[in-house]
């Protein structure tokens, strides 16, 4: 075989476990970006690596993109400017169809906001020995190789992680009931009903939204109602999507312009979280479906 059958080899053998590894990625880092990045970082090492050295080439790769993750993580605890309520949010907008194929329904609730927002809470060996065991069936053997830890050192560390995100507020499994209550606050919204809107928002409900100057920040029910009522979603057309695999909309101008998107994630039939974007430069580059004509 000629080196450049070789080469060939490698790159098919690569491509084979790309998807994988991206998915990994991303449940490790909270970030598409991020996560295209380590698997990119991880085809340049094997590039410059003798393929034929490698016994076990997923198992190689799967520990180089871990420790380029840990890396990653690891970076964002020493600087926590640069955390998930920057620029760098994912807002992946697809549209919102109840009758979706399983592997949809099984997007929606792997990567949905509110389980990354459970595991940005967990410390990054926490979060890496969770995800790569818990949902990508790594052994602790290898995972403790990525960490410098034992394999018991590392089943502990996922097992602590595994407490505090069942520990955590789940969305409810349903989408059309998730879909409901974002319908009745957006009636209420629409409407500017004040005691309906308190009605479907948690007392402790958050809203962050992304502006082309920042993150802006409202706590509590009596503050996002509040907000809501002075007319923030009222003058706009709404399109039904799915915003990281959670309840959402996106609004549009009478122009066709897009105004922002917003997704809720919801717990106990109440709104605990909302996230929204109106940054124009951001909604602009993306691709959001339900355009008007």
């Amino acid at each position: 075989m000629t080196g450049s059958d070789r080469d060939d080899v490698v790159a098919a053998a690569f491509m084979a476990e790309r998807e994988r590894l991206v998915a990994m990625a991303y449940r490790m880092l909270g970030s598409r970006a991020d996560a295209e990045d380590a698997v990119q970082e991880a085809w340049l090492r094997l590039a410059r690596q003798d393929a034929a050295s490698i016994d076990n080439l997923s198992g190689w790769l799967t520990t180089v993109v871990g420790r380029v993750c840990i890396d990653v993580l690891r970076s964002r605890k020493a600087r926590p400017v640069a955390s998930a309520d920057d620029e760098s949010a994912e807002f992946v907008v697809t549209e919102d169809n109840v009758s979706a194929p399983e592997e949809d329904a099984l997007l929606a609730d792997s990567v949905g906001l509110a389980l990354l927002v459970v595991l940005d809470s967990l410390g990054p060996a926490e979060r890496l020995a969770l995800v790569l065991h818990d949902m990508f069936a790594v052994p602790f053997e290898e995972i403790g190789q990525i960490l410098g830890k034992s394999a018991d050192a590392s089943k502990m560390l996922a097992s602590r992680a595994r407490r505090k995100v069942q520990g955590a507020p789940r969305p409810d499994g349903e989408r059309r009931q998730r879909r409901a209550v974002l319908d009745a606050f957006l009636a209420a919204a629409r409407e500017g009903d004040f005691e309906r809107l308190l009605r479907v928002l948690d007392p402790q409900v958050t809203w962050r939204s992304h502006t082309a100057h920042g993150v802006v920040v409202k706590l509590g029910a009596t503050e996002v109602a509040a907000n809501v009522q002075r007319g923030a979603l009222v003058k706009a057309t709404w399109q039904p999507v799915l915003v990281n695999g959670e309840p959402g909309i996106v609004a549009w101008a009478a122009n066709g312009k897009p105004l922002g998107v917003l997704s809720c994630t919801v717990v106990d039939g109440r709104i605990v979280e909302i996230t929204s974007l109106r940054d124009p430069r951001r909604l602009a580059a993306m691709e959001l479906p339900g355009r008007p004509d």
